[in-house]
């Protein structure tokens, strides 16, 4: 079955991927590289699986065209983002905090953290597949699938430069973000990311083809990574770290991940 040989290879190209990685940010003593690898290698991978020949085809359908683009617009631009906060700013506050947590394990117990990555990947690839190997010309489906990811990449895009800004503004040090988008989730950012590999079922789902339901995979996992994995738990933990009381406030009136209106603060001034 192609979607489990796609799946196999981008697995062995990810592990490769993180191992080097592994090393990357081992040199550089800044665990952000992690995810600066992460989303160019997956990105890379993912649009390579999308583009897979197709037996018979001998031209390159453009469904496998646009979602190849699509991968590849979003492995882009957070990549771009990451590599640039890597570069300009301290480390991540997750990895930041591990270090500080593991001592002097930090770089062995990261192997933990970076390899489980691979599968991660690995298992977005079944929803690019199976959308980008999609039977018939463009639709009305792969249309609306483009403007929910277009929506939610720009969603993703606005939330992290307003966070930049926001971290950029005089006076900001210690403070939390809570305008914009933060004012009415405390991770819009990871929101829209999960949000945008709905974008894939939209294409692929089929109730005449039982296999497609393989591509609902992609929008559960990242789900499950960025609101209870790797994504908001250890970034709740190094806030409350950081910030203290005035993280604890913002957590009272701004939801966790679904952006909505902001409730009023319920704990007095000064507790």
């Amino acid at each position: 079955m192609i979607v489990f040989e796609l799946f196999l290879a981008v697995l062995i190209a990810m592990m490769a991927i993180m191992t080097v990685a592994w090393f990357v940010q081992r040199a550089a003593r800044d665990g952000g590289w992690t995810d600066v690898f992460w989303t160019f290698g997956a990105g890379t991978c993912l649009a390579a699986a999308a583009l897979a020949p197709i037996p018979g085809d001998h031209l390159l359908p453009a469904r496998q065209g646009l979602v190849a683009a699509m991968v590849g617009a979003w492995s882009l631009r957070l990549g771009l983002h990451i590599r640039a906060r890597v570069l300009q700013g301290p480390e991540d506050a997750r990895y930041a905090g591990f270090r500080r947590d593991w001592g002097e394990a930090f770089n062995r117990r990261m192997w933990s953290v970076m390899l489980p990555q691979a599968p991660a990947a690995a298992l977005l690839s079944p929803s690019i597949i199976l959308a980008a190997r999609t039977g018939g010309p463009l639709n009305l489906r792969d249309g609306l699938a483009l403007l929910l990811f277009l929506a939610c990449l720009a969603g993703e895009s606005l939330a992290d430069r307003q966070l930049r800004r926001f971290k950029a503004t005089p006076g900001s040090h210690g403070k939390v973000c809570d305008v914009g988008l933060w004012a009415w989730s405390r991770h819009p950012n990871y929101f829209f990311e999960a949000a945008l590999w709905l974008a894939y079922p939209v294409i692929a789902l089929n109730p005449a083809r039982l296999e497609s339901a393989l591509s609902l995979v992609a929008p559960v996992v990242m789900f499950i990574t960025v609101r209870f994995l790797s994504g908001v738990p250890p970034l709740e933990t190094a806030m409350l770290r950081s910030r203290g009381e005035a993280y604890r406030d913002y957590q009272a009136r701004v939801s966790i991940f679904i952006p909505r209106p902001p409730r009023r603060s319920t704990r007095p001034h000064g507790a």
